[in-house]
């Protein structure tokens, strides 16, 4: 192919798999963009990036600065949720290199009468782009380059530093290339910053052996605000099949009375766009979700799409389901493990269509009721391609609504989720304990690509995740593990009341829950309120408070010379916050150590006086040196100082 361009753009950043992919940020944020661009020659270029929201008309410019090795960088803000397009333009300016080689011959003492006509040129076409004050200045500097009575005159105009800013304000673009177009899809900021807490519905009530209501989860709506709470995640709510009903510590059999796993959705009462009877109706939903809307909290809705053996679905769609070579229902496996109670949707089916518009129909549903964030279980066990189209479909018409994708799984799937368009994810934090380990972590989702797509979510603990560490754990070991969550990452949830009550009995040999609520109905004494209740509010209150604790990605582990303590400075995006975390990660002795400020990234020289307030405590300390003894102990195993310079 013939083309007259004058410059190679090469190595656009951010992008995903040469744009495959769109990247991700929420509204406020900026996309810092570089390139490699290079011309024949050596000639002059201007650089810049083109950005335009979707449904804007005409695309804004934003002028690159070179620093250095043919590399180019520059950013923009993303204001509005919805998809952004933006690529980098370059091209070879005529009229900077005019007058970079008028000033180098003037310098040389060459007359340049010459040199002053050719330049009339771009006089004249900026003549026609300037704005009309400037347009008559602009017009008598033509004059004077033509005119060999101005020569001096002329001379000192062509070698001007206003004549510069017009020309670098106003290009021509001969023969400009321009790269790619690639796309970042911007979310509100919940995307990445939230506060989740999970319970059961079911387990609400206030009076033993009784289900709960959706009336008993406004009753505790204050409790869960007050903590500093801002998402609250229901497991399914749905109808619970009976045939094939798991028992109590996920028995084979059920007994009657046994309440069966709320994943195994469906029976005669209904699918998964009805609502089990004990819990309330419909409008008891819409009317706890509004509740929760006053006190700051957003309901979380669980997207699970499986069936109970008894689902509606079963008898009208039976093409959506596989059935054995002896013609029995397929149920989920992922063996050894085996789940009698749950059939799986069988996506291979000649009606794919048909089951994709149902599945989506399901979600719109509950958006119409007011739910704007799905909790989406085991979504690596169904197409990406699926997942793509399902959650590009909501956003189209829902752009508030987020998905979170529940999958414990290989890494390249997790991020596959991600790409394919999951609001955030579940991580390894839960995995994560000791001090290398989660420094490797934590610069694997912020120093590579995954920073720009993978919002992680840091959970302890999980209905289905009872971890070693916590099984028996005390409670500074509560402790370390929740502020680690709440300091490391934007987005984090806990699984309670079992997590702040620290009820961790476990099945002998596995990361399970004995007595586990997804078999069986608990009843909590949910007025209790101790250390960990206390702890965990005031962590959350840090983080509302501090931008640099709302996002996961500026974040720079400091040096300090003992593996049981971890130390990181966080900034927000301007700067205007920044804080320093120092924790313990020995749940039964005091340790202690120096801790090394990143000076350089903070922008000050060894000496300089900081004012370091503990955000949790509020006591206050002045720190004149790059190095700084730090001590904790099991009563209080972390600080998280606001840094004020």
């Amino acid at each position: 192919m013939l083309r007259q361009h004058r410059v190679i753009i090469e190595n656009v950043a951010p992008q995903l798999q040469c744009g495959s992919f769109f990247i991700k940020r929420v509204v406020g944020e900026t996309v810092k963009v570089t390139a490699d661009v290079l011309p024949d020659g050596h000639d002059i270029i201007q650089v810049e990036i083109l950005c335009k929201h979707e449904k804007d008309k005409s695309a804004s410019t934003i002028h690159m600065r070179h620093v250095g090795n043919d590399v180019y960088t520059g950013s923009f803000k993303v204001e509005k949720q919805g998809f952004y397009e933006y690529s980098v333009r370059g091209w070879v300016d005529y009229s900077l290199n005019w007058q970079h080689g008028i000033e180098a011959k003037i310098k040389d003492g060459q007359y340049v009468k010459s040199e002053l006509l050719d330049g009339i040129q771009y006089l004249e076409y900026i003549s026609e782009v300037v704005p009309e004050s400037e347009k008559e200045q602009v017009l008598t500097w033509m004059r004077e380059f033509g005119d060999e009575h101005s020569y001096d005159s002329a001379v000192k105009t062509a070698t001007s530093k206003k004549l510069c800013r017009m020309f670098i304000e106003h290009p021509q673009r001969l023969f400009a290339n321009t790269s790619k177009i690639l796309q970042v899809y911007v979310d509100r900021k919940k995307a990445n910053f939230s506060t989740w807490y999970e319970f059961f519905p079911r387990s609400a009530a206030s009076e033993p052996g009784k289900h709960g209501t959706f009336k008993d989860c406004e009753r505790l709506l204050p409790r869960i605000a007050g903590m500093g709470f801002d998402t609250l995640y229901f497991p399914p709510i749905h109808p619970i099949g009976e045939k094939n009903r798991k028992g109590k510590n996920n028995a084979t059999n059920a007994k009657e009375g046994d309440s069966g796993v709320p994943w195994a959705i469906g029976s005669h009462l209904g699918g998964h766009k009805s609502i089990h009877p004990e819990l309330g109706t419909e409008d008891d939903f819409k009317n706890l979700i509004q509740q929760a809307n006053n006190h700051g909290i957003e309901i979380a809705m669980d997207l699970a799409f499986q069936a109970a053996p008894d689902h509606p679905y079963i008898t009208d769609h039976p093409e959506w389901f596989r059935k054995r070579p002896d013609g029995t229902m397929q149920y989920a496996e992922n063996p050894p493990k085996k789940y009698q109670d749950i059939v799986n949707f069988y996506f291979e089916t000649k009606a794919y269509k048909e089951l994709w518009e149902e599945l989506l129909s399901v979600a719109l549903h509950w958006v119409n009721c007011g739910v704007n964030i799905f909790r989406v279980d085991n979504p690596h066990t169904k197409p990406y391609y699926f997942w793509a189209w399902l959650i590009d479909e909501v956003k189209k018409k829902h752009p508030d609504v987020l998905f979170l994708a529940e999958a414990f799984s290989r890494p390249k799937v997790m991020q596959q989720l991600a790409k394919q368009g999951f609001s955030q994810s579940y991580s390894y934090f839960t995995w994560r304990v000791d001090k290398g380990e989660l420094m490797e972590y934590l610069t694997e989702l912020t120093q590579s690509d995954m920073k720009e797509y993978y919002r992680a979510n840091f959970w302890p603990n999980t209905p289905d995740i009872n971890p070693y560490h916590l099984q028996g754990a005390n409670e500074t070991m509560h402790l370390i593990r929740y502020v680690l969550a709440g300091t490391l990452c934007g987005n984090l949830g806990i699984y309670g009341p079992v997590f702040e009550y620290m009820v961790s009995d476990a099945m002998p040999g596995k990361e399970e829950y004995i007595h586990c609520e997804k078999y069986e109905i608990r009843h909590w004494d949910w007025t209790i309120e101790n250390k960990i209740t206390y702890l965990i509010t005031k962590i959350n209150e840090a983080r509302k408070k501090h931008a640099s604790l709302q996002q996961t990605n500026n974040i720079q582990f400091c040096h300090i010379e003992n593996n049981n303590l971890i130390a990181f400075y966080k900034w927000s995006d301007d700067n205007s916050d920044e804080t320093l975390t120092v924790i313990s990660l020995d749940s039964h002795h005091t340790q202690q150590g120096f801790v090394q400020l990143p000076l350089s990234s903070l922008g000050v020289n060894d000496g300089h006086q900081f004012s370091m307030r503990d955000a949790i405590t509020g006591n206050s300390y002045n720190w004149n040196s790059e190095w700084n003894y730090v001590e904790l102990n099991p009563t209080l195993p972390f600080h998280v100082f606001h840094i004020n310079k």
